[in-house]
């Protein structure tokens, strides 16, 4: 039986999360294994990094700011709070309202996420505040992925916690392709990489930042005439073409400035900067830092 052929764009979507959930540096962390009994809930405050949990055994409800209604999550469920919205885990409904005699058992595993970059990056721009990856409605991957960590809940071996952190880590990013997949209105970077053509020109410049990419370059990638694209790509993006790029060059340039094996200068020409003293003026500009604060760790980080 040969498999199912890909999607049309499917690289170049692959090539563009790839490339932003690297330099953004993506921290995925399990802190919490919880095993709840009888009548409960659980109050969760807002924090300043992203909240999930995944049901690894009974079921719960959560309810908050950020849902309509209460939702009700079965074994293998994924909820995920990509801005760290306050919300209530409980055995009902309504929390204020237990069930008498209830004798039930709910478990789960709780984390937290952030990209170590900052958190105002497209994707987490593009992510509503709150999505739910259903077991019964995702893909065979995600289940066997969260088939894989539910199992690991109950392992004793050494080494634990890091096999979780990396399956967590793997199975946000497949929860991200689920909620595209699925959601009706994607909105930000997440609904421009379901355009084939948008998606054509994302990948390329996020592949070759440092070239001279001009709107008419762009637009010659993605297949589109000028106007056309600078138009859909600033209505679905959500900024002009030559903002993006600069924002996503200057992102790559501090994580290359993390790195000390590169000068700045050579930095400068890897972004497309004749001189050092014009790609300083161009970090300045867009990250608010100067290059010599972030290598020496003396820059105004988002993420702090």
């Amino acid at each position: 039986m040969q498999p199912a052929p890909a999607p049309p764009g499917s690289a170049s979507v692959d090539a563009v999360l790839e490339s932003v959930l690297s330099s953004y540096q993506l921290r995925v962390e399990i802190t919490a294994n919880v095993r709840y009994c009888g009548s409960w809930f659980e109050q969760e405050p807002t924090t300043r990094f992203g909240q999930f949990h995944l049901v690894t055994d009974g079921d719960c409800w959560v309810s908050g700011p950020a849902l309509p209604t209460p939702q009700h999550l079965l074994r293998g469920d994924l909820i995920v709070f990509p801005a760290g919205m306050r919300h209530t885990l409980s055995a009902t409904p309504d929390p204020h309202r237990p069930i008498s005699n209830d004798d039930s058992a709910t478990s789960m595993l709780c984390g937290e996420l952030e990209f170590v970059m900052g958190t105002h990056n497209p994707i987490f721009s593009a992510l509503p505040p709150c999505f739910i990856v259903r077991a019964s409605d995702s893909s065979d991957a995600f289940r066997q992925l969260a088939n894989m960590l539910i199992a690991t809940s109950t392992d004793r071996r050494w080494g634990r916690q890091m096999v979780q952190n990396k399956l967590a880590d793997s199975l946000f990013t497949m929860a991200v392709c689920e909620y595209v997949r699925s959601a009706g209105q994607p909105r930000g970077l997440l609904a421009a990489l379901t355009d084939v053509r948008l998606s054509k020109a994302l990948a390329a410049i996020h592949e070759r930042p440092g070239e001279e990419w001009t709107i008419q370059s762009m637009a010659q990638v993605a297949g589109m005439s000028r106007t056309a694209f600078a138009e859909r790509f600033a209505q679905t993006v959500g900024q002009p073409p030559i903002q993006y790029l600069a924002q996503w060059r200057a992102t790559e340039a501090r994580r290359l400035l993390k790195n000390r094996r590169f000068s700045v200068a050579a930095i400068a020409e890897m972004m497309g900067y004749r001189s050092e003293a014009a790609f300083r003026r161009f970090f300045k500009r867009v990250d608010g830092s100067g290059p010599g604060q972030v290598r020496a760790g003396r820059d105004q980080d988002p993420a702090n």
